[in-house]
């Protein structure tokens, strides 16, 4: 799979049809025989097209094409047409219409949306031959990948399995090396520490099972991230609407072109969306939309006061400044930080030393990403638009930015073709398609399954326009039965709801951090009082002191237990009513 392509007049399907080396000689050897009139060799070579099935070629650079999400016209479309990102994907589908023993992919999903991810990962499964490839998506390696090769210093390490299966083995290995094991064994502490006092107290709250899912996939894939150099968050923004966004009534394109129609949305404080849809359904025009960039054709747009959006889109990096350093693009947002607190902040980016001021000019896609997601953590968004996030990124980023996603208190709307991101960081999914935006109630394997089901509508030649019972997949009527009244009124209650518990949460989090802090003071009482020199003589006033401090912790930190049990007894029963 080439990594770039020039511009030219021959057209997408011919572009792809070129991929296949003996299919074009045998077609010059046809034509140059007809022109010479030899009967014999036009024979000949008409068996070896039959043989070479070329009289299908073009109906299979077609289907290769709508597989990577190019619409039926495209395919006499000439090269020149396409963006860069598409280029690719020309690429791409050369690469796989080529007759192969072995095939080399370079980070294939990198401008691929989900749904041609997972028709891509389809096609791989029924390679009969050799693939090898690099990628940062973890699902997709999970569902290609039967052997993994590991570059870990200046050496290559066979796996057998897929990505899961190395992450397992890796951290075998891993845990022999005391250093690394015993700091990855501090972190599940710590977190087995919050989740054993939790449950002890409450235990149906949802804070508490999502620390055990934490820990759960603290056990499983943190052995394979503990040399990560990446550690950072999206701080808050210290105000927060309610609502911070909402859309009525809208209708979303481009020029005359509608793409989208009776846009009814609203975004809380809190809210984790991901957006789901065929491609060309209107995700990047919604995003458009939602962060007010013209693509809001009609309707209303109320923002609240204190609404502020961080973005970021793939074309963002080019609005960087290229010759400007990492610093730089900081302290031009804040003229008065601290050159500390700047170096700092970017130290969790990977930036130090001089690299934090060298210019971007140099730097790679990557490196520019981590730019652009510092430049928005830099600015406190309490809601973030990201569209394709994880492109160009490599997998210690991706899953430092899914921990920081995680972390963060504010809204998301995602898109992204990263699924192990989209199950880690959203709570619910919008479906955009067929000129709407509804809830949609199903997972994302649920979506794999309706996208496969119109994918064979598609190819069976079934009309394109189904009656609404058949567009829309498992969970898009979310709210059959609900009038828009009554959901209204039920968003609304949600919403006062969790402005209740904010503060519930953040008292709760305080008590924490207290009971943390006392539980260390008297290990280290403890410790004091098993000194045998305070029991000898000369050591009594000690001894009485050391004494006095420990009882005196032991009140204050039972005092604290009361309080957190009492809060989060009042947290719990909140949840309970806004889930119930």
């Amino acid at each position: 799979m080439a990594q770039e392509v020039a511009a030219s007049d021959r057209s997408a399907r011919d572009f792809v049809l070129d991929g296949d080396p003996e299919l074009r000689r045998l077609e010059a050897e046809l034509a140059r025989a007809e022109a010479d009139g030899d009967d014999h060799a036009i024979a000949r070579i008409h068996g070896e097209l039959d043989v070479h099935e070329a009289w299908s070629a073009p109906r299979r650079a077609e289907s290769l094409l709508r597989g990577l999400g190019f619409a039926d016209g495209d395919a006499d479309r000439p090269v020149a047409a396409f963006s860069g990102g598409w280029r690719i994907r020309l690429n791409l589908a050369q690469a796989l219409m080529r007759p192969s023993d072995l095939l080399l992919l370079d980070e294939p999903t990198n401008h691929l949306d989900l749904d041609a991810c997972l028709w891509l990962e389809n096609w791989l499964r029924r390679y009969p031959g050799t693939l090898l490839f690099i990628s940062h998506d973890r699902d997709f390696m999970d569902r290609v990948a039967t052997h993994v090769v590991h570059f870990d210093r200046r050496k290559l390490d066979l796996y057998t399995g897929n990505y899961s299966a190395f992450e397992r083995q890796r951290s075998e290995r891993l845990s022999q090396q005391q250093a690394n094991y015993e700091r990855q064994q501090a972190r599940i502490a710590e977190i087995q520490r919050f989740v054993d006092r939790f449950k002890a107290k409450a235990t149906k709250a949802r804070q508490a099972q999502s620390r055990v899912k934490a820990l759960e996939r603290m056990e499983r894939i943190a052995p394979a991230h503990v040399d990560s150099p990446f550690s950072f968050s999206f701080p808050m923004a210290e105000k927060v609407s309610n609502p911070l966004l909402s859309i009525r009534n809208g209708r979303a394109g481009y020029g005359e072109t509608v793409i989208l129609d009776k846009l009814n949305l609203t975004l809380l404080p809190g809210s984790r969306i991901g957006l789901l849809g065929p491609n060309g359904a209107g995700k990047s025009t919604l995003m458009d939309a939602l962060r007010g960039e013209g693509t809001l054709l009609a309707g209303e747009r109320t923002c609240g006061e204190h609404l502020a959006i961080g973005y970021f889109a793939q074309h963002q990096l080019e609005s960087l400044d290229l010759d400007a350093s990492p610093f730089l693009h900081l302290q031009r947002l804040a003229p008065k930080a601290s050159e500390q607190s700047i170096r700092n902040f970017l130290g969790g980016f990977d930036f130090h030393g001089d690299e934090a001021l060298s210019p971007i000019r140099s730097f790679s896609g990557g490196e520019k990403a981590r730019v652009a997601l510092a430049v928005i953590a830099w600015q406190r968004p309490n809601l973030l638009l990201l569209d394709e996030p994880t492109n160009h990124l490599d997998l210690e980023m991706r899953q430092a930015l899914t921990m920081a996603l995680q972390n963060f208190e504010g809204a998301i709307v995602v898109v992204s073709h990263d699924r192990h991101l989209l199950r880690n960081t959203v709570d619910e999914f919008w479906l955009v398609t067929d000129g709407g935006v509804t809830e949609y109630d199903g997972d994302l394997e649920d979506y794999e399954r309706w996208l496969a089901d119109r994918r064979k509508d598609r190819d069976d030649d079934e009309a394109p326009k189904r009656d609404a019972g058949q567009t829309s997949p498992a969970g898009a009527s979310a709210n059959v039965g609900e009038s828009s009244e009554d959901r209204k009124a039920r968003k609304r209650q949600e919403a006062e709801m969790r402005r209740k518990l904010s503060p519930y949460r953040k008292q709760q989090a305080t008590l924490e951090q207290e009971m943390d802090r006392l539980q260390q003071a008297l290990k280290a009482l403890e410790s004091e009082l098993a000194d045998p020199a305070l029991y000898e003589d000369g050591g009594q006033s000690r001894l009485t002191e050391l004494l006095g401090r420990q009882a005196e912790n032991s009140r204050k930190l039972e005092e604290v237990e009361a309080q957190w049990l009492e809060t989060s007894e009042t947290v719990e029963a909140l949840e309970m009513e806004l889930a119930g």
